[in-house]
């Protein structure tokens, strides 16, 4: 039974790291922290797990935590999370981060898009990037996993495999994705307000989405070449989802049951890819781990569909999946209903 605990236990992607959880059979929580010194009881912060622990969240410090569990999920934002991930490895637990603190291995390149200077910079070049999917074979081994980001792991997988099979070029791929608004994270903002986003579609942070590096990152690694995204994200009214859809300049004559044919084999015994002929919705995929995936024509132009839930396959899902090759168990261990 691995002990674990969640740093930053009162935000959604925790929510949902806890609900995975409760059904685990193989990991048991024995520590949620906060940053707070109220110590209230985990059901007074997520009345949805109301009987489902006996815990109370504590301003813990990332040692004392580290030294209560055998994996801890650190849920701290960005630039917070460089702070606490070396004290939880210093304490003789493993890391599976949730921040973006080191999913990029350029400490430059962190700096200029979060505009903070890295302040564990050596660890970077080592750290696994956890997306089961493509470095499978890394992660059961690895101290310290970063978790993807949401909007990337939608564009990584609906773009790796065509990549590797060099049938798409590299540069001036057009990522257009729409996000449901627990993407933003629940502390209030005026942006996310109801009044604000219903019956309302906006494009935000165009030409300098925090997450174009990392998309552009992984691709290279898988593609063997540098790779150039426009990443144009669209925050939608709806409660979670993402969808993607995205266009790459094609290589060569292929028809479309030739490139799903190299999705289903790129993918082939992944649990949670579902390469589908329909176009896929975000309820297709709401409250699971699943992430689905097609391809079509407008003309001469391939389009390639793409939809996970933000929170579950974009966040806590992936990271249970990583928790779990960690351990040496199988991947789906707690979310065979996802």
């Amino acid at each position: 039974m691995a002990r674990v605990a969640i740093l930053g236990a009162t935000g959604y992607t925790a929510l949902e790291l806890l609900k995975i959880l409760a059904r685990h059979p193989q990991a048991e929580v024995v520590a949620a922290t906060t940053r707070q010194d109220s110590r209230l009881h985990i059901s007074s912060i997520h009345p949805s797990l109301t009987g489902l622990f006996n815990l109370r969240c504590e301003n813990l410090s990332p040692e004392q935590a580290g030294k209560m569990c055998d994996i801890a999920f650190c849920c701290l934002p960005h630039t917070a999370s460089m702070e606490a991930v070396p004290q939880l490895l210093d304490a003789g637990c493993r890391v599976v981060d949730l921040s973006a603190d080191y999913r990029l291995k350029d400490p430059g390149v962190y700096e200029t898009w979060y505009e903070h200077v890295h302040t564990d910079p050596t660890r970077l070049s080592t750290t696994v990037y956890g997306l089961p999917e493509i470095y499978a074979d890394k992660i059961p081994a690895a101290e310290l996993v970063a978790n993807p980001g949401c909007y990337t792991s939608t564009s990584i997988l609906a773009l790796a495999p065509l990549l590797a099979a060099k049938v798409i070029e590299p540069t001036g791929i057009i990522i257009d994705a729409k996000s449901g608004i627990s993407g933003a994270g629940r502390t209030p903002k005026l942006s996310n307000l109801f009044s604000e986003c219903n019956e309302s579609v906006t494009a935000y942070s165009i030409g300098k989405h925090r997450h174009t590096p990392e998309i552009e990152q992984v691709l290279g690694d898988v593609g063997g070449s540098e790779v150039q995204v426009a990443f144009n994200p669209h925050l939608m009214p709806m409660d979670r989802g993402i969808f993607c859809s995205i266009y790459p300049r094609l290589i060569g004559q292929h028809t479309q049951a030739e490139l799903l044919s190299i999705f289903r084999s790129f993918y082939a015994g992944q649990p949670f890819i579902r390469v589908v002929d329909h176009i896929p919705t975000t309820k297709d995929v709401s409250y699971t781990n699943f992430c689905d995936i097609t391809v079509r024509f407008n003309r001469d132009q391939l389009v390639i569909f793409a939809a996970i839930d933000n929170l579950i396959k974009g966040a806590s899902g992936v990271a249970v999946q990583n928790m779990n090759l960690m351990l040496g168990l199988d991947q789906r261990m707690g979310m065979l209903s996802c």
